[in-house]
C-alpha cells in the first residue's frame, strides 16, 4: 500500500510535471468558469448589461425545501395583511422535472403546511403497509428485526412520487401568489458592497461549445432580494460557494454523501403488493463499502415498483461502478423474480447528503440561508429527508419575515435571518438527527458492515443518548486508494431485460442539453484526469458516473489516452463534483432547461 508521504510526494511531482507539459493535453475545458470573459478577445464588444428585477425574498430550487418556503411566505403575509414579492428560481424545465428520491415521506411536515393536503388532491396515494428489513448473502435473504419507533419504522408515512408532490406543491405555491420561474438556472450570486448577499443571476444563453458567443446570446438577468434563500438540493453549486466564502463549515464536519440510483418497473399484477416497503443490506457490497437497497410498491393505476441502490461515496476500491453494482443486485434470486416479466419504464440517479448532524453548517450568513439538503438534512437511517426539508423552508420564511419587517436596522444590505438557526434547533428536525448522529460514521471501523450494525444498533438502542459522538474522519474525495492495490471489478454483462448498459438507461430519463454550449462539467486543469485520475485511480469518473458522462478514449496518435467529456448525458446527479480525488472537477449549470425531465421519480 502507498503511504500518505508517498502519496504526497508523487503529488508534488505530478504537479510539477504538468505544469510543464499542460500545453501538450488537449483543451477540455471552454467555460468562462475557468477562462474569464473579460480576457478573452471574442467577447470585448458584448454587451453584457443586465436587467435587474427587486423582490423581498428570491428562492433557488423548486424542490420541496424552497416550494415550502415560498408557500410558507405567502401564509404569513396573508395572515399579516401584507403584500411581499416571492420568487422561486428553479433550473428544470417544469417544476419537479429534476427531482429524484425514493420515497417514502414522512406526513408531518405537509400536514402543518396545508392540513387539507387530501381535500387539494395532493398525490400521496400509498400508506406504508408493511416493512422489510434483509440481509443479502450470495443466494438468500435474511430478515432483520423492524422494532417500534426505531428510524426504519414506516408506520404512518407514505410512498409517493416525489416529482409529482413538488410539482403539485408548485401548484399550491402559484395559487398564492409566489412567482414560479422553471426552466432558469440561476448561475451567479451577486452581492451588496458590504459583502453581504444581494441576490441571483441566472444564466446567459447563446454560448458555443468553443466559449465563443453566437448570433442568439442574450445576458441572464439579476433578482435582487432582501434575502435570498438557498435551496438547491444536495451539493449545490452556488450554496459550494456560499460556505466557501462565509466559511460556514469551519465549525462542523466536511459533508459526506451517496448516489442513490433509481428505476421504475411495471410489474405482473399478482407480484404487486401496494404499501409494502422493503430495504436491504449486504450484497452486492463488499463489507468495507456502506450501501443497500429500497423496494417500494405504489398504488398507482398500473403495478408500479420503484426500485433504487444507494453507495457511500465514501468507498476506496476504485474499480467500484454503483450503476453496475445496482444492476448486479437485480440478479439475486430473491430479487429478480419480482421483475421478471416486467417492464421497466424510468431510470435516474442522484447524490444525497449522508454526513447528518456533525456535517450540519451554519445555516445564515448576510443575505441569506440555506434549507433542505443543501443544509444537509437527511436521516441516513430513516432513508428520509422530505420532511426536513419542508419544515426548514417553513421555519426560514418564519424567520426571513420577522427579520423585514423587524423595525431594527441590520449591519448589512441583505438581511439574515438570525432567529433561523434556533428555530431548527427547537425543532423536530434537530432532535432527529441528533439522535442517530453516530449511525452512519459507526460504519468507518475496521470490521465494516458488520461492526457498523453493533455500533449502530447500540446508538439506536439507546437512543441517541450515548455521551459520545463519532467522526466522520476525511472527505469522501479523500478515500479513493489507487486501483493497483485491488483487483478489478468484473461486473456481468447486461442482458437487455432485468438489467441494462448504462446508455440504454441514461435514454429513460429524458436528458437533454443544447450540444452548442460550453461543457458545465468544468476543470480547473485539463491534465489531471489523465495525468493523475487515470494514472493512478484508472479513471474512476468512468465508472462512478450514473450517466456515461465521462469516458477515457485512445489517443489519434495511439500513444495513451484522453478524456471525453459527454455533457449532453449528465443528469446533474453531482457525483463527480463530490468524487473526483483532487476535487478538479467543479459542476455550474448549464444553459437553462437543460438535464433530465423526470416523471415522478
Amino acid at each position: 500500500m502507498l503511504s500518505k508521504s508517498t502519496l504526497t510526494r508523487a503529488w508534488r511531482l505530478w504537479s510539477c510535471a504538468a505544469k510543464r507539459n499542460y500545453a501538450n493535453h488537449p483543451k477540455i475545458t471552454t467555460h468562462y468558469t475557468i477562462f474569464p470573459r473579460d480576457k478573452d478577445e471574442r467577447w470585448k464588444d458584448i454587451d453584457m448589461e443586465r436587467y435587474a428585477d427587486e423582490v423581498d425574498i428570491v428562492i433557488v430550487g423548486g424542490g420541496p425545501a424552497g416550494l415550502s418556503a415560498a408557500i410558507r411566505a405567502k401564509q404569513i403575509a396573508s395572515e399579516k395583511g401584507k403584500e411581499i414579492r416571492v420568487c422561486v428560481i428553479e433550473k428544470a424545465s417544469e417544476v419537479g422535472g429534476h427531482i429524484l428520491s425514493g420515497a417514502v415521506i414522512d406526513p408531518r411536515s405537509i400536514n402543518e403546511l396545508i392540513p387539507d393536503w387530501k381535500e387539494k388532491g395532493a398525490p400521496i396515494n400509498t400508506p406504508v403497509k408493511k416493512d422489510q428489513f434483509q440481509f443479502l448473502t450470495t443466494n438468500s435473504a435474511i430478515s432483520l428485526p423492524i422494532f417500534k419507533g426505531w428510524p426504519m419504522d414506516n408506520h404512518g408515512n407514505y410512498i409517493v412520487r416525489l416529482g409529482h408532490l413538488v410539482k403539485w406543491l408548485g401548484e399550491q405555491a402559484e395559487e398564492l401568489g409566489v412567482e414560479l420561474y422553471p426552466g432558469t438556472a440561476a448561475s451567479e450570486i451577486i452581492f451588496h458592497e458590504d459583502g453581504s448577499v444581494k441576490g441571483i443571476a441566472t444564466a446567459d444563453v447563446g454560448i458555443g461549445k468553443d466559449g465563443s458567443p453566437k448570433d442568439t446570446f442574450a445576458r441572464g438577468m439579476e433578482f435582487h432580494a432582501k434575502n435570498t434563500i438557498f435551496a438547491e438540493g444536495c451539493r449545490g453549486h452556488l450554496t459550494k460557494q456560499i460556505m466557501s466564502k462565509f466559511g460556514l463549515h469551519k465549525s462542523s464536519e466536511p459533508q459526506t454523501y451517496g448516489i442513490g440510483l433509481k428505476e421504475l418497473w411495471e410489474i405482473n399484477p399478482e407480484k404487486h403488493v401496494p404499501g409494502l416497503v422493503k430495504h436491504t443490506i449486504g450484497w452486492p457490497l463488499d463489507k468495507f463499502t456502506y450501501g443497500g437497497s429500497f423496494l417500494y410498491h405504489l398504488n398507482e393505476p398500473t403495478p408500479l415498483v420503484a426500485v433504487g441502490f444507494v453507495v457511500g461515496l465514501d468507498y476506496s476500491n476504485p474499480w467500484i461502478s454503483p450503476y453496475r453494482e445496482f444492476q448486479k443486485y437485480k440478479t439475486h434470486p430473491k430479487i429478480k423474480e419480482i421483475f421478471e416479466g416486467g417492464t421497466r419504464i424510468a431510470y435516474g440517479a442522484r447524490a444525497i447528503n449522508e454526513g447528518g448532524f456533525q456535517c450540519i453548517p451554519k445555516l445564515t450568513f448576510p443575505g441569506g440561508c440555506l434549507v433542505g439538503c443543501s443544509a444537509g438534512f437527511l436521516n441516513v437511517p430513516k432513508i428520509k429527508g422530505s420532511h426536513y426539508a419542508m419544515k426548514s423552508g417553513m421555519l426560514a420564511a418564519e424567520s426571513i419575515l420577522e427579520s423585514i419587517w423587524n423595525e431594527r436596522t441590520q449591519e448589512k444590505a441583505g438581511i439574515e435571518p438570525k432567529s433561523y438557526p434556533d428555530k431548527v434547533k427547537e425543532s423536530f428536525i434537530w432532535k432527529d438527527l441528533h439522535k442517530i448522529r453516530n449511525v452512519r460514521p459507526a460504519f468507518h471501523n475496521p470490521f465494516g458492515l458488520y461492526g457498523g450494525l453493533m455500533l449502530s444498533g447500540i446508538s439506536m438502542f439507546l437512543g441517541g443518548r450515548e455521551p459520545w459522538t463519532y467522526s466522520h474522519g476525511k472527505p469522501d474525495n479523500e478515500r479513493l486508494k489507487p486501483a493497483s492495490e485491488f483487483k478489478k471489478i468484473e461486473y456481468p454483462k447486461p442482458d437487455g431485460k432485468l438489467t441494462f448498459d448504462l446508455l440504454t438507461s441514461v435514454s429513460l430519463t429524458g436528458t437533454n442539453h443544447e450540444a452548442d454550449q460550453p461543457a458545465h462539467l468544468t476543470l480547473k486543469d485539463d491534465s489531471v484526469p489523465v495525468d493523475l485520475n487515470y494514472s493512478i485511480y484508472e479513471g474512476p469518473e468512468s465508472r462512478y458516473c450514473p450517466a456515461g458522462v465521462y469516458e477515457f478514449v485512445p489517443n489519434e496518435d495511439g500513444n495513451g489516452v484522453k478524456l471525453n467529456i459527454n455533457a449532453q448525458n449528465c443528469i446533474h446527479c453531482k457525483t463527480c463534483d463530490i468524487k473526483d480525488p483532487s476535487q478538479n472537477i467543479n459542476w455550474v449549470v448549464p444553459e437553462s432547461g437543460g438535464g433530465p425531465a423526470y416523471n415522478g421519480m
